[in-house]
């Protein structure tokens, strides 16, 4: 187990933040969990690992927000995904770079870096997606 890197969402972030897309192994069944928790969701196992995952997944489903937090207000609309990547791996993201009129379920999508951290807490870098 990574003491130098503990399984933590503010470590997720952290790996956003040096453009790598990383997750949580099991080191006794194999599980891989994204976004990472400090314990393994089928065997219960503190035996962990970083893996990187391929930044390339598919859009399983997505909305137009025209109503949102104050933080946000200034992006409506914009569109929110859900995008699958490969291993079953889900996660959730603004969708830039394509019109709403062009998303389309099943569509390939890959993660990009947001170059500054957000002006809000916790002030982490971000990530969107958007077509290849």
């Amino acid at each position: 187990m990574s003491v130098e890197h503990p399984f933590t969402v503010a470590t997720f972030y952290k790996f956003i933040s040096e453009k790598k897309l990383k997750a949580a192994k099991c080191c006794d069944c194999g599980t891989v969990i994204l976004p990472p928790k400090p314990m393994c969701t089928k065997c219960f196992s503190v035996n962990l690992k970083w893996i990187e995952i391929n930044t390339t997944g598919k859009l399983l489903s997505y909305t137009v927000i025209h109503v949102a937090p104050e933080q946000f207000q200034s992006m409506v609309p914009y569109i929110v995904g859900i995008v699958e990547f490969e291993g079953g791996l889900r996660l959730p993201g603004i969708i830039k770079g394509v019109p709403f009129e062009q998303v389309e379920i099943g569509m390939k999508l890959t993660l990009a870096f947001d170059e500054t951290a957000s002006n809000m807490w916790p002030e982490w870098n971000r990530y969107y997606f958007s077509p290849d």
